[in-house]
């Protein structure tokens, strides 16, 4: 039973002080009441926290959509983080690409110049996406989850405590209401001291005037109290962003790992593909005496990175150039399997040297070339000069 009554008394000591603040939050939006205003550097502190917990969310989220686009798997990792499951592992989409170019010049076959193009083009691909993964890793663990962190751990410890401050401002806001009323009382009982009854509510306006500037007191301490905390850990908003400029730093560095790593895979791509022929021939049997015109992943891959310093066509096409116009013989390494369309032309071998020259009249996109007794036109595209 004296559980009972106490928690009775409890509710209600809690329903009158809830009730108490909802009054005073009312007058002060009615103008009907004055308010304690905190001191400038506290308000400062507070809305730089506020405008730090805005920034970083809009940060977060943007991070989130770079790092995967796709939506529906960010909602799908959100349900099995919310489930503290982890999420089925699934090919993204460079290496989703690569599988498909592998699988396209296997069926091909790797023999020809497309196959063998589409599985050096799918294998590079697979390696940006092991990259990409890695850059997803990394990013999360060192930029995107101490984020997560600030958000969820210290910006809600804030709130807490900024919704206590407000509601011990309250508290002495109605304190020093009640004492301002209770002054006023007191001072009309006086100017009505006329009788013994007067003098008997004089002395009890005087109890609660006391009464009312102990209140005031109490509340005024604790207010000042939930301040300093508040502005304790408000202050701590310049370690936050420090900590977040260091975090800052690591996506940097992620990043142009990740981009350095593309741009070295693509340009040993390039390496490879060399300038890699318009005519596919020896997979579609056309015969002709010039290469039929097109566009090729390798032209656009050229053409992509024609301002990179560490790959220059002009020297490769200086190159064919000066042979042409001399009459001298050059060394030159095969760069794909070729089958010759007709007894005219020879057929090629990946990687084998061969020796080449200019014949008089002889179209610009072809060489004579030589290996031992054999000789015929060879595509230059196929070719790499040798110094």
């Amino acid at each position: 039973m004296n559980i009972m009554d106490f928690n009775v008394k409890k509710f209600a000591a809690e329903a009158g002080t809830f009730l108490s603040r909802a009054v005073q939050f009312t007058e002060e939006k009615l103008g009907q009441a004055e308010k304690t205003e905190l001191d400038a550097h506290l308000e400062n502190l507070l809305s730089k926290a506020e405008c730090t917990k805005l920034w970083t969310e809009k940060i977060m989220k943007q991070t989130e959509v770079l790092l995967q686009p796709n939506p529906n798997a960010r909602i799908e990792e959100f349900v099995y983080e919310k489930l503290d499951r982890k999420a089925p592992s699934r090919m993204n989409n460079p290496e989703l690409l690569g599988q498909y170019m592998i699988d396209a010049g296997t069926e091909f076959g790797p023999g020809t110049a497309y196959g063998n193009a589409l599985i050096k083009c799918g294998e590079t691909q697979k390696r940006i996406g092991t990259a990409d993964r890695e850059l997803i890793q990394t990013s999360a663990i060192n930029f995107f989850t101490p984020l997560r962190n600030f958000i969820d751990g210290d910006y809600k410890t804030i709130t807490k405590e900024r919704k206590l401050l407000q509601n011990k401002r309250l508290d002495l806001d109605a304190a020093k209401t009640r004492l301002k009323k209770a002054k006023a009382a007191e001072a009309r009982a006086a100017q009505l001291n006329t009788s013994q009854p007067e003098e008997n509510n004089i002395m009890v306006w005087a109890e609660e005037v006391t009464k009312s500037e102990q209140e005031v007191r109490i509340t005024q301490s604790e207010f000042d109290r939930q301040a300093e905390i508040t502005r304790l850990l408000l202050e701590g908003i310049n370690s936050t962003h420090a900590h977040h400029l260091r975090c800052l730093t690591d996506f940097v560095e992620a990043q142009m790992t990740y981009y350095a790593q593309c741009y070295q895979y693509m340009l040993d791509l390039q390496k490879q593909l060399g300038s890699f022929p318009s005519a596919f021939r020896s997979n579609n049997n056309q015969s002709s005496s010039t290469p039929v015109p097109s566009v090729s992943a390798s032209s656009v891959l050229a053409s992509a990175s024609a301002s990179l310093p560490s790959v220059s066509n002009s020297v490769v096409t200086s190159g064919f150039s000066e042979l042409k116009a001399s009459s001298g013989s050059r060394k030159a390494r095969v760069l794909y399997d070729y089958d010759a369309a007709n007894s005219s032309e020879l057929s090629l071998l990946a990687d084998e040297v061969i020796t080449v020259y200019s014949v008089p009249g002889m179209d610009s996109d072809w060489l004579m070339g030589e290996r031992g007794n054999q000789k015929g036109k060879v595509p230059i595209t196929y070719l790499e000069l040798l110094n």
